[in-house]
This record gives C-alpha cells, sequence and structure tokens, in this order.
C-alpha cells in the first residue's frame, strides 16, 4: 500500500514560507475578488450554445453557494464538475498528449482529463469565495487496480496544519487523505507557490515551473475566474 503523508508535508510548507501566503488570507484574502461571471458568460457565448448552457449551470451553482460553508461549497462544484464533464484522455479531447483545459474550454468539451476536473474545481471554488491559499492541485501517484498511475487532485485544507480533503473524479466522495491510502503525493501548486515531495521542500514559483499552469492561468484570467 502507497504511503501518504499530507499533513507532515503542509507542516513543512509552512516553515518554508507558506505562512506568509496565510497571512496574506488573514487580511483579506487571494484570489477572491476578481472573478466576474458577465465576463465568464461573454467568453462563453464565443465558444457555442452548448458552453454558454453549462456555464450558466456553473454560474448558478456557485452563486447558490457562495455564501455557504465551505463543506457545501466543496460539495457542490465536486458533484458539478463529476457530474457534468465525462473522463476523457487528451488524445481523444484535444489531439495532444497533454493538454491543460481552462474551465470554459471543459465546459464546451464536456469531457477532460484529471487535470481538468481539478483546475474546473480550483477556479469555481475561488469563483465561489473559497481562497486559494487553501486548496492546492497535487500530482499524486494512484493506484488503480494493479498499477500505478499519474493522477491529479484538488486538496483542500481547512487549516494550515489540517488534514486535508481531496476531490477527486476517481472516487467521487469527497475524503480526508488518510482514507486514501490509494494515493501518494508527489508535488502539489497553487496560485501562491509549488511544493515537491511530502519533507515540505518549497520548489518555487509554479508559473516559472509549470508552463501549462501558467497558460491556464491566463486563460482562466482571460475568461474572468480571477
Amino acid at each position: 500500500m502507497l504511503n501518504l503523508s499530507w499533513r507532515g508535508w503542509w507542516f513543512g510548507c509552512v516553515r518554508l514560507g507558506v505562512r506568509t501566503a496565510w497571512l496574506l488570507l488573514l487580511c483579506g484574502g487571494l484570489l477572491t475578488q476578481a472573478f466576474e461571471s458577465p465576463r465568464v458568460l461573454t467568453a462563453a457565448q464565443k465558444m457555442g450554445p452548448a458552453t454558454v448552457a453549462r456555464a450558466q449551470a456553473l454560474l448558478q451553482e456557485i452563486a447558490e453557494v457562495s455564501s455557504q460553508d465551505d463543506e457545501t461549497r466543496l460539495r457542490a462544484i465536486n458533484t458539478f464538475f463529476n457530474r457534468q464533464i465525462l473522463y476523457r484522455d487528451d488524445r481523444e479531447t484535444w489531439g495532444v498528449v497533454d493538454y491543460w483545459a481552462s474551465p470554459l474550454e471543459t465546459l464546451s468539451k464536456g469531457q477532460g482529463d484529471c487535470e481538468d476536473y481539478a483546475i474546473g474545481k480550483y477556479f469555481s471554488l475561488i469563483a465561489a469565495g473559497i481562497p486559494s491559499v487553501k486548496m492546492r492541485m497535487v500530482y499524486v501517484r494512484a493506484q488503480v487496480g494493479g498499477s500505478i498511475q499519474a493522477h491529479m487532485v484538488l486538496a483542500y485544507y481547512p487549516e494550515p496544519n489540517a488534514e486535508p480533503l481531496i476531490l477527486d473524479n476517481l472516487i467521487t466522495e469527497i475524503r480526508p487523505a488518510s482514507r486514501r491510502p490509494d494515493l501518494a503525493p508527489v508535488f502539489s501548486f497553487n496560485a501562491e507557490g509549488l511544493w515537491q515531495g511530502v519533507g515540505g521542500s518549497n520548489a518555487g514559483d509554479p508559473s516559472a515551473r509549470l508552463s501549462r499552469w501558467r497558460d491556464v492561468f491566463a486563460k482562466a484570467k482571460a475568461e474572468g475566474w480571477w
């Protein structure tokens, strides 16, 4: 069985500088004020009626839960993407080996792979009012059947030293990391940083290390998500 050490991973990151980002959260939040639903709909209109319909449904979901507690918001957005988006390989959806879609690109296709689920949930939860510093997209080694596969999930940390909750498309129920022994974290990233391994060693700026993450951020900003 794979060894999972999510909580220790977060402790290490706090010692190495994420405390600064957490203090910014306490002072007002990160990437929570720039969401503009009219811009999202305008961008969706350029992608066709199917995109508009899915975007409207997502925006309604966001509006309905934005004043609720974090658990309600997590459950609603996780359920939306897991039900509305079909899992498909990037080669089938985009004709390339690896493509990171923006939220509207994923909605336009109605399908995507694990990165697309995590990206869509991340930006939608920010739009619903959850600060980005509380979330990380996490590359993991997932035990699927008898094999180990590269996979991505979204992790939510209610507090800096808390065990995270895992939002996934493989197991749709949101579970604490300790109840996901099938996953072993490799590295994680969000708007504030990139972390590698389970020891908390800070690996620098994700926009420099992950060109696809930089590109997704640019696309999400153009769409109005932040």
